[in-house]
């Protein structure tokens, strides 16, 4: 939409914008989304049987922990760029900050670790199911956090699209986290981010013909 086109849809619908619109929206949204991809993963997946012993180890909480400050991020982007004109703050450094801690952490524990052991960190059991599950779960995510942000204003679709495509799969690798067996943080640096990141080029390929108004 070009500036002229803008500056007359918003003169032609003077009314004031409800006080946290954009909070409302995207709340209605993940928490629908979430129902939903959560609701899938337990009856498909369910959560993994030993979850109370798995909550004493410091690797079940990082799972969980950092796809949700991801997703933190993601919303924070995501609710910037569904105003016209908003950048992205500081969210690439905190995004960037957050993967380059668990990639440290990955490459400390893979030095640490005997040869042999090296790949059974990285690829586990399971990085198929990880790399195929977390995108597959974050589609109804994805269509909630396009719907809220279709409702608003975004003009950077490309970056939008992206911001909401990266919600949807953080908030689904935190979700998959409850079923994941994994413990080995090579994992969580390498299937994870990249299954996280799926969503976010899909968003971004997505977002210009979805959220152009």
């Amino acid at each position: 939409m070009k500036t002229d086109e803008l500056v007359t849809l918003l003169t032609n619908r003077p009314d004031p914008v409800k006080t946290h619109a954009v909070g409302r929206r995207f709340a209605i949204a993940l928490g629908s989304g979430m129902f939903a991809a959560t609701t899938a993963m337990v009856l498909l997946l369910g959560v993994r049987p030993d979850i109370a012993d798995a909550m004493h180890l410091p690797m079940c909480w990082m799972k969980v922990g950092f796809p949700a400050l991801v997703a933190t991020v993601a919303l924070f982007a995501a609710a910037r760029l569904a105003r016209p004109g908003m950048g992205l703050g500081h969210t690439p450094e905190a995004l960037t900050a957050l993967v380059a801690a668990v990639w440290i952490l990955a490459i400390t524990v893979l030095l640490k670790a005997v040869p042999a052991e090296r790949k059974e960190l990285i690829f586990g059991d399971t990085w198929l199911w990880c790399v195929l599950i977390i995108p597959l779960l974050s589609i109804p995510l994805l269509a909630a956090a396009m719907w809220a942000m279709k409702g608003l204003a975004p003009t950077r679709l490309s970056l939008a699209g992206g911001a909401a495509g990266l919600l949807a799969g953080s908030t689904s690798a935190t979700i998959y986290a409850l079923h994941c067996p994994e413990t080995g943080a090579p994992f969580l640096a390498t299937w994870y981010v990249l299954g996280m990141f799926i969503p976010a080029a899909v968003g971004a390929l997505i977002g210009p013909r979805v959220l152009h108004w």
